[in-house]
């Protein structure tokens, strides 16, 4: 279960990312935006690491989250998606799996 919270938590991070990347007059819009991504990321990594080791479940929710952030900011045009780049998502995310799978 706490697992799961940490991947989720790990998502919710592209969203404070986002909200700092945004610029025009849509202050309410970002701040919320900020706020929502920050309590849910940061409130389910506090929750899933009374369970889970800091060292490993640091380490995962920065790599789902740079995961996630790396896709959006591909998927909103802001990033160029290349091969090399593509492949050394694909070992970070390994890197997640692998340290689920010894703890």
């Amino acid at each position: 279960m706490l697992w799961f919270v940490l991947i989720l938590s790990g998502l919710g991070e592209p969203l404070w990312a986002l909200a700092l990347a945004l610029r025009g007059r849509q202050l309410l819009l970002r701040a919320g935006l900020f706020l929502v991504g920050a309590g849910v990321s940061m409130g389910g990594l506090a929750w899933a690491l009374s369970a889970i080791p800091v060292s490993v479940g640091y380490a995962v929710w920065v790599g789902v989250g740079a995961a996630a952030t790396f896709g959006l900011s591909v998927a909103r045009g802001q990033d160029r998606l290349t091969l090399l780049r593509a492949g050394l998502v694909v070992m970070l995310l390994g890197g997640v799996v692998g340290l689920k799978a010894v703890s």
